[in-house]
């Protein structure tokens, strides 16, 4: 069984208005969307965020292998350990993640480009959820 997240964040001016959406697929099927918004933030913040609440969603649906997808690149590269995270205000939301690791048999995190079509649609319902809040 294959569990994975796609996840992306939005930040309108960044800083400006921000959101986060994930989506959660086992074996290519698409179990689980979810989106919401964040106020005021950056957009790492809310790359952070989106692989938070996906996250802490996808434990309902398994402990063994999970591959979590972003186009986020310092997102991406921080949790696997290449770039040190150097701002203070992501520091939790990585250790958040961290945390969320345990009790996974794996996780791995991956880099994808903007263009995959499961990244776009995280993209498209993180803008939704700044469309439906007016920002």
């Amino acid at each position: 069984m294959e569990l994975a997240i796609y996840a992306d964040g939005a930040a309108r001016g960044n800083p400006g208005p921000g959101s986060w959406a994930f989506l959660i697929t086992l074996d290519g099927r698409v179990l689980y969307e979810g989106y919401g918004v964040l106020g005021r933030t950056t957009n790492n913040v809310a790359e952070y965020n989106a692989i938070i609440n996906g996250m802490k969603k996808a434990r309902a649906y398994g402990k063994g292998t999970l591959t979590v997808f972003s186009d986020s690149l310092l997102a991406i590269n921080q949790l696997n350990g290449s770039w040190k995270v150097k701002k203070d205000h992501l520091r939790p939301l990585h250790e958040e993640v961290v945390s969320l690791t345990s009790g996974y048999e794996r996780v791995k995190f991956v880099h994808v480009p903007r263009s995959t079509p499961l990244i776009q649609r995280v993209d498209a319902l993180a803008n939704k959820a700044l469309d439906d809040e007016g920002s």
